[in-house]
């Protein structure tokens, strides 16, 4: 679509919102830049558009202004039902969102990861592989990288490898990955998307676009996705780490191989790899079996996989201290995020947990623990829903606390040598941190700082 003297409004002035304003001024829009808050300064919205141009308006918007707008862009924290969105929707406005406006100028092939859990990680290492092999190969998404700021280097022999969220599928239209990938459903942002079905749908956008020519990876344990590969309109390739798939990759034992249907080939020990547990295996899975979707070389596949570390803030070691393990999984979101960092620990633990309130419930969350969480340390929102949760399934060891401060010291005055610290807090960080970046680095260096 052309988007050169078009009148586009965009909504929201973080770093999604500004990266579109940018975009759009690349592309000689006429720009308008809305937020809904009244508190907001104009002077300190100016200040983020730097030389860029835009219309500023805040507060209030007028029925004479949306009149005035050919295409609506919002940041993925605006939901598609909130009262804006549904009246520029009544009056024919189309609605997009930063993942559909820089798809629109993408030259080259898109890879797309989405899924509740593993995006980063496995964004990450199909990044590593495909470029490895295509230097012209850009990250981007929830993974650091904004897809608005790299898409103007996007030639027609790149490859763009993008983390796309729930939200950011919630407005996609014309998108179309080469190769895509739903890498597990469980219950999360349910305070958005209300059911899981709705939920479900949302992820499934990924493959809405693409045709028999094209790839969907998707998890073989996952019933959500079982019953999605049926009327899948790509090409399914299938991952697991409980059994031999028809074509895919999959895990034996110690092993992951890669089948495609008639060839079954040994790729490597799991052993060999620099990351734990078993919902790594299933990443790597899925991450072989999208760049081998790519033409990617096996033995450059299985170099990549080998030489890969966790990304940051997701069972990241911090520190040994005392003879205690510190890691950081301040990534792991919702519950079902935190219950494979728990299964990946392999010493008794003590768990840091809690948040803001997504509409989670705890119960398997709980149960996960087992004989490995020997205390948990609750901090924030969910404090109490999660401490009422434990004492019902008859777990009763645990402390509340009120800042990350206080966190740390209790973990440091109970931890016995021999012992992990784990924080996996099952719960976003919203209210306390500006992100789960800040509250793992606020973990990490208050951990750094233990005699």
């Amino acid at each position: 679509m052309e988007l050169k003297g078009k009148k586009v409004m965009v909504v929201g002035t973080g770093i999604s919102g500004i990266g579109a304003v940018d975009l759009l001024n690349k592309v000689g829009a006429d720009v308008i830049l809305y937020d809904g808050n009244e508190k907001l300064k104009k002077s300190d919205v100016e200040a983020k558009l730097k030389s860029n141009k835009a219309e500023i308006v805040i507060g209030e918007c007028s029925d004479e202004l949306i009149s005035k707008v050919d295409l609506l862009v919002i940041s993925p924290g605006v939901p598609i039902d909130s009262p804006l969105v549904l009246r520029f929707k009544e009056a024919g406005v189309l609605v997009w969102g930063e993942i559909e406006l820089a798809y629109n100028y993408d030259k080259g092939s898109v890879v797309a990861i989405t899924g509740t859990n593993g995006k980063t990680t496995t964004t990450a290492l199909v990044g590593q592989i495909i470029k490895a092999y295509n230097e012209k190969t850009f990250v981007v998404g929830n993974i650091g990288n904004s897809y608005t700021g790299e898409v103007f280097n996007t030639s027609k022999d790149s490859v763009t490898v993008a983390e796309i969220s729930s939200f950011q599928l919630e407005t996609t239209n014309e998108f179309h990955p080469k190769v895509s990938a739903i890498l597990n459903i469980t219950p999360d942002h349910l305070n958005r998307h209300h059911t899981m079905e709705c939920y479900a749908e949302t992820k499934e956008r990924v493959a809405l676009k693409q045709t028999k020519d094209d790839v969907c990876v998707l998890n073989l344990e996952d019933e959500w996705l079982q019953d999605f590969a049926k009327k899948c309109s790509a090409s399914v390739v299938y991952f697991s780490s409980k059994r031999k798939v028809e074509v895919g990759a999959y895990v034996d034992g110690d092993t992951i191989r890669y089948t495609d249907g008639v060839n079954d080939k040994e790729f490597l020990n799991v052993h060999d790899m620099k990351l734990l547990g078993v919902h790594n295996y299933e990443n790597v899975c899925a991450a072989i079996a999208m760049t081998k979707a790519m033409g990617i070389p096996d033995e450059l596949i299985i170099r990549e996989v080998k030489n890969f570390r966790a990304v940051e803030h997701r069972i990241e070691f911090v520190a040994t201290k005392s003879g205690v393990d510190y890691y950081n999984d301040s990534k792991g979101t919702n519950p079902d995020a935190a219950i494979k960092a728990i299964e990946a620990m392999v010493k008794p633990t003590i768990l840091i947990a809690g948040g803001y309130d997504k509409g989670s419930e705890f119960d398997e969350y709980i149960n996960a623990f087992g004989d490995k969480v020997r205390l948990m340390v609750l901090l924030g929102q969910t404090s109490q829903k999660i401490a009422d949760t434990a004492k019902k399934l008859g777990f009763t060891n645990y402390i509340f606390a009120n800042s990350m401060e206080e966190v740390v010291d209790i973990c440091a005055k109970n931890a016995k040598e021999g012992e992990a610290v784990l924080l996996s807090p099952a719960c976003a960080s919203w209210g306390m941190f500006d992100n789960y970046e800040q509250r793992g680095e606020i973990f990490k260096d208050l951990v750094n700082k233990l005699a």
